[in-house]
C-alpha cells in the first residue's frame, strides 16, 4: 500500500532529476562542440567525459532496476573516462541514460520505496539508491556548470536562475 508522503517522495525525486537534466542542458546549449571537449588538466574530465560516464551510470543503474545489481557486468567503467563521443553521438547517449533513468522511476510506486536493491552487491532501500543516484548526478551536473561558465565567458545566460526544481 502506498501512501501519499511515499507519492510525493516519487514526484520530488523525479522533479529534482528532471531540475538537474535542465540545468546541465542549458549549459551545454551554451557551448561550442570544442568546448565540450576541453579539459583543464590531465587530471579533469572534459564536459563530454562527463556526460558519457554519467549516461552510462544510469544505463548500469537504471536498467532492471529491481531486479538486477545495478553495476551491470556489460557496464565499461574505464571507457566512461575516454572523451570518444561527440555531436550527436555524444546527445543521443546523454539522452539514453536519462531516460532510463526516468523510466525506471516512472514504473515504481510510493510502496517499494522501501524495497532492496542491489548496487555493487551492496543492497539499498529503493529509496536510498534514488538519492545516491540524485547526488551522484548533482556533483557531476556541478563539474559541467563550473566548467560550462568558465568556458562560456560572455555571454554566459545563467542557468540556475532559469529552471526550478518543481516545473
Amino acid at each position: 500500500m502506498t501512501s501519499a508522503f511515499d507519492d510525493e517522495v516519487l514526484t520530488a525525486a523525479k522533479s529534482y532529476f528532471r531540475f538537474v537534466k535542465r540545468l546541465v542542458d542549458d549549459a551545454v546549449a551554451q557551448l561550442s562542440e570544442r568546448q565540450l571537449h576541453f579539459a583543464l588538466d590531465g587530471e579533469t574530465n572534459c564536459i563530454a567525459v562527463n556526460m558519457k560516464h554519467l549516461a552510462a551510470t544510469f544505463r548500469s543503474r537504471w536498467t532492471d532496476f529491481l531486479t538486477t545489481d545495478g553495476e551491470k557486468p556489460w557496464r565499461d567503467r574505464e571507457d566512461e573516462f575516454t572523451d570518444s563521443l561527440a555531436g550527436q553521438d555524444l546527445a543521443a547517449d546523454w539522452e539514453d541514460g536519462w531516460s532510463r533513468l526516468f523510466a525506471a522511476l516512472d514504473e515504481l510506486d510510493g510502496s517499494q520505496l522501501t524495497d532492496r536493491v542491489a548496487i555493487r552487491n551492496q543492497p539499498l532501500a529503493v529509496h536510498e539508491s534514488i538519492v545516491r543516484s540524485l547526488v551522484h548526478a548533482s556533483v557531476h551536473a556541478g563539474q559541467i556548470l563550473l566548467l560550462a561558465k568558465h568556458l562560456a565567458g560572455e555571454p554566459w545566460r545563467p542557468v540556475w536562475t532559469a529552471a526550478t526544481p518543481r516545473q
